[in-house]
């Protein structure tokens, strides 16, 4: 039995060429995670790659929710935090499936909050100058000033708003309303983030560098950003009007 206090939330759609090399990466290291990989109707295979890792090798840290179809990066998160919250597992990972995030960096992030006291740790690009290898010139400015924009707007410290690399205690998620999270793309990543902030949870950037993915499609595309655009003007509104969450101690 491999028990674990830590587990890794994989939401994938098409990563037939990654997703098993992924797993694969996780299990490698010598800190024990469990591993979730929600996916949300891959016409190309990935579910059915998952659950023969299950079967045959993984069955009791590795497991699999599987959707109807496309709904988005932020409700995929929400059903894994809302899985894993129903057990008993003390730090909730976010991580690409395309090797974009080196597993690797998995224990540092849990380093952050497990040892040195933080709530929620973020993999983040640009916490000290710009660390991303093979990314599109246009890829990088935009990701790059969507959290210059939304340090500018918000007021929010953190470097890299925008990050789908992270880990959060369970406090964090405990704490915040899930369902009233908004956004899907990079909406998300920026709402979960900057709600944890106002709520008054420790963040903690971690140095990182993201590699562009080297097998497999990006499911990039503008809207995600447009989302962003305009969901921060909503969130400075939240800042001056919401009332947050008091944080819930486990």
């Amino acid at each position: 039995m491999h028990a674990s206090d830590s587990i890794v939330i994989i939401p994938t759609y098409n990563e037939k060429e990654n997703i098993e090399k992924i797993i694969r990466a996780v299990f490698g290291l010598e800190k024990c995670f469990h591993i979730l990989v929600i996916d949300d109707g891959s016409p190309d295979g990935t579910a059915a790659i998952v659950k023969k890792l299950i079967s045959e090798e993984f069955d009791d840290r590795l497991f699999i929710l599987e959707r109807s179809g496309k709904l988005g990066l932020g409700t995929a998160y929400i059903a894994g935090f809302k899985w894993a919250l129903e057990r008993d597992y003390g730090y909730i990972f976010e991580m690409d499936a395309d090797f974009s995030h080196d597993p690797h960096d998995l224990p540092r992030l849990y380093i952050a909050c497990h040892d040195k006291g933080y709530d929620l740790s973020i993999g983040s690009r640009y916490v000290s100058g710009v660390n991303v290898v093979n990314w599109p010139v246009g890829r990088v400015l935009m990701s790059y000033f969507a959290s210059k924009y939304v340090r500018l707007v918000t007021g929010f410290k953190v470097h890299d708003t925008t990050a789908g690399f992270v880990c959060y205690k369970r406090c964090v998620l405990q704490t915040i309303e899930l369902d009233k999270i908004r956004f899907k793309g990079y909406g998300f990543q920026i709402e979960m983030k900057y709600t944890a902030y106002k709520i008054g949870f420790k963040i903690k950037e971690v140095s990182v560098i993201f590699v562009n993915r080297c097998e497999g499609t990006s499911k990039m595309s503008g809207g995600i950003f447009g989302e962003a655009f305009f969901g921060v003007m909503k969130l400075r509104w939240d800042g001056w009007t919401r009332k947050y969450p008091k944080i819930k101690e486990t």
